[in-house]
């Protein structure tokens, strides 16, 4: 009845429009009421002490780096950078994306920001090339949601903090399938325009990629400064949010000198709303999972699927479809914080590793960025790249179908992301 209740009652305020963070306070409230319990100090309580965490302020910071990094130009260079090593291969612009995805990954974590500044960069030498644009913004959009998975990641610092994880043992882990993703990206690219009449770009010589490779080497530096401190143990996820922020300030204004003083307000100001959006609904889910352990409703779902609990594959795989299910319907945050209470007992009791399970749940909801009704990263790159929702969906299939697959594959076998993760960390 408990779990009900908790599945009704939020699933019904959605329905009729209430924003998520509402959403999650109300079903607590709902729990509270079902349990005899009610008392507003509880709602207020858990907000301000879900919210006050010091490895949250990383959030903020990483957001303003990507915010800045695009406004500073280092973004444009990483693109040129990609172009001058791979432009020249049949097909080049679409690994040109992928590739350039891989490395802003590396720098801000946010999958919405990176497919913007891809999209709007490369569609439209894409289109002007003679490139299926349809199919290219799939790629684009797929390109994009590989950075939630390569650290810096705001998703893992989420779950962190949700399942009180090590945040550095999630980044380390999340390199490998990060990679992972976009080597199947590039093969299934490779495969799409295999019979294509696409004329490569150029090739260009040595010294021209050395030029490329000099321009943009501050940018490319930004990712080892942010993992090599965190690996050495010198800044901690937190810290290390700060000084990728600074570095990018400093990068865009002084080095590049495309950042104005001017460009700072708008700058601020987006990171700003962004931070705000995040750490409310931060704040909301608090208050379900401290009501979500209260009730025990992990108790009651380990009655529903104990069978499974001997058969850790077999569970993964059934969570796996819930959350690809979950994922059409809510957006990457949102579905982190109302299923991490629920989940991770029962893969505990399953006896599956929490910082593996948290890669395969954020890889899993990354995917669902790609899924409509909502996929909000399949928005962004219909709206940049100016192609109709519909006809984004129809190119972004047959990655999806590669991300499925690989996503089994690390069910099947987990080790392709526990032994990478054993000699990173």
């Amino acid at each position: 009845m408990t779990l009900l209740i908790f599945v009704g009652s939020l699933l019904g305020a959605m329905a009729i429009g209430v924003p998520v963070a509402f959403a999650l306070i109300f079903c607590g409230v709902m729990l509270m009421w079902h349990m005899d319990m009610f008392n507003a100090q509880i709602v207020a309580q858990n907000m301000v002490t879900g919210a006050d965490t010091f490895t949250l302020l990383a959030i903020p910071f990483f957001l303003l780096a990507g915010e800045l990094m695009n406004a500073g130009g280092l973004s444009r260079r990483i693109i040129d950078f990609a172009l001058a090593c791979v432009g020249h291969i049949k097909g080049g612009l679409g690994i040109v994306a992928i590739l350039a995805a891989i490395i802003m990954a590396s720098l801000s974590g946010s999958a919405s920001a990176d497919t913007a500044a891809l999209a709007a960069i490369l569609i439209p030498m894409m289109r002007e090339a003679g490139y299926n644009v349809p199919r290219s913004a799939g790629l684009i959009a797929s390109g994009g949601i590989i950075a939630p998975v390569i650290p810096p990641s705001m998703a893992f610092i989420v779950f962190g903090v949700a399942a009180n994880v090590s945040i550095s043992k999630l980044f380390m882990a999340g390199i490998a399938p990060g990679l992972m993703m976009g080597f199947t990206l590039v093969a299934m690219w490779l495969w799409l325009v295999r019979k294509s009449d696409i004329k490569p770009l150029p090739k260009q010589t040595m010294k021209q990629r050395l030029q490329a490779t000099g321009r943009g080497a501050w940018a490319l530096g930004m990712p080892v400064i942010i993992l090599g401190g965190i690996r050495m143990g010198v800044v901690t996820p937190t810290e290390a949010a700060v000084v990728a922020a600074v570095y990018a300030w400093f990068v865009g204004m002084f080095v590049y000198r495309e950042l104005k003083i001017r460009d700072l307000y708008e700058v601020f100001l987006k990171s700003g709303k962004t931070t705000a959006v995040v750490m409310f609904l931060v704040a909301a889910a608090m208050v379900s999972a401290w009501l979500i352990t209260a009730a025990d409703i992990p108790g009651e779902l380990k009655g529903l699927i104990e069978p499974l609990i001997d058969h850790p594959k077999m569970l993964m795989f059934v969570i796996m479809v819930l959350v690809m299910v979950v994922g059409t319907a809510l957006d990457l945050t949102p579905t982190i914080l109302i299923l991490t209470p629920v989940l991770l007992p029962i893969v505990k009791l399953a006896g599956i590793d929490p910082v593996y399970f948290g890669v395969m749940f954020v890889m899993n909801n990354c995917i669902g960025l790609l899924t409509p009704p909502v996929g909000v990263v399949l928005n962004v790159v219909s709206s940049v790249a100016r192609v109709p929702l519909g006809r984004v969906v129809w190119g972004v299939m047959p990655f999806l179908l590669a991300y499925t697959v690989l996503l089994v594959l690390f069910v099947i076998f987990p080790e392709l992301i526990t032994v990478p993760m054993q000699w990173l960390y």
